[in-house]
């Protein structure tokens, strides 16, 4: 008799937990994503995350322009979805946001319940022309763009125009890229964005802003300049915070955390970084070698941090369409953000 109550005691609470994860499923309390493309993609294109100082090639003093994103996003009842920012490659010389090889990313990506966010940011496009110019007009003509501290590194560091105005742009694309994020969080019941679920990525240079926006702090590339000396710093969700839970990085480095140090004297990297996978072929590229990778494995490997790094074996540089063991970088890249988000795949 004591058996058979057991056994039905047991089979009540066996159903009684099926059930509760059901409730659990239902309720969304954790983001669920599809293992097939299933969903429509709609597109929100050109909007305005943030303003952004910059010149064009006759000014002579920085005026405010709008920097833009494009949001992707599932046709469908979904109200609990992750979200996957990324940001464009191009050396920080140019690039676009609608680069194809993104615009089909983003469709994979949104087509399975992500909301996917492509944004451009400030370039060298948007430095001007200072050929001719000395320190010193360099540093006024570059006020509010950039920290002080910053442009006399570069100026420094720098041997040409082009390696100068390069410097001076991998800050700003890490200002504005940081100012995007905060727009994903400040509009994020707009697209029913959870945002314990953020994943940031990018491609070359995109790249290396990734691992500089998950692993500074936040202040880092925000606090430098005054509201005195960029009035649109007030357009840049300044009030929202953001947890960055993993990256995605294609043929990077982290370079810009080493510019970052150099300049301020601050190791940002802790084992509360997010995890990382990382993409990178192994032909020998001047501006992001191979090694780069294997720099950013160690450093995770010593501070225990969960990191993954496919190598892209006989690619280079801009290696979109590579394989490893017959999966692609979306794919690849899927795969990690579901086990180590702990998605819910249907």
């Amino acid at each position: 008799m004591h058996r058979i109550t057991y056994l039905i005691i047991f089979t009540i609470l066996l159903f009684t937990a099926c059930n509760d994860d059901e409730v659990s499923i239902t309720d969304n309390d954790f983001p669920i994503v599809q293992a097939e493309s299933t969903y429509s993609v709609l597109k929100d294109e050109d909007i305005s995350y943030a303003d952004g100082l910059s010149h064009n090639n006759s000014s002579t003093m920085a005026f405010a322009k709008s920097q833009l994103l494009d949001v992707y996003y599932p046709e469908s009842d979904l109200t609990n979805r992750p979200v996957f920012m990324f940001i464009h490659g191009g050396g920080f010389t140019g690039g676009i946001k609608h680069k194809p090889e993104i615009v089909e990313m983003a469709n994979y990506f949104a087509a399975r319940g992500w909301v996917f966010v492509s944004i451009d940011y400030r370039t060298t496009e948007e430095l001007g022309e200072i050929n001719g110019m000395s320190q010193e007009e360099v540093l006024s003509f570059y006020k509010g763009i950039a920290p002080q501290e910053w442009i006399e590194n570069a100026l420094q560091g720098a041997g040409s125009t082009k390696q100068l105005q390069q410097s001076i742009a991998m800050y700003a694309a890490q200002r504005d890229s940081k100012a995007a994020l905060r727009w994903i969080v400040a509009n994020s019941d707009t697209y029913n964005i959870n945002t314990d679920y953020i994943t940031v990525g990018g491609a070359s240079a995109g790249a290396i802003t990734t691992i500089a926006l998950g692993i500074s702090n936040e202040e880092d590339f925000r606090d430098e300049i005054s509201m005195t000396d960029d009035p649109t710093l007030s357009t840049t969700n300044l009030n929202e915070t953001y947890d960055v839970k993993s990256m995605v990085y294609f043929w990077g480095s982290n370079i810009k955390l080493d510019v970052f140090e150099g300049v301020y004297d601050l190791d940002r990297y802790d084992s509360n970084d997010p995890e990382l996978f990382m993409a990178h072929g192994t032909e020998n590229d001047p501006v992001t070698p191979y090694e780069e990778a294997l720099e950013l494995q160690g450093i995770y490997g010593s501070l225990g941090i969960h990191s993954e790094l496919a190598t892209l074996d006989g690619f280079g540089y801009g290696a979109w369409h590579a394989t490893v063991n017959g999966k692609g970088l979306f794919e690849l890249s899927f795969d990690f953000l579901v086990e180590r988000q702990n998605l819910y795949v249907e």
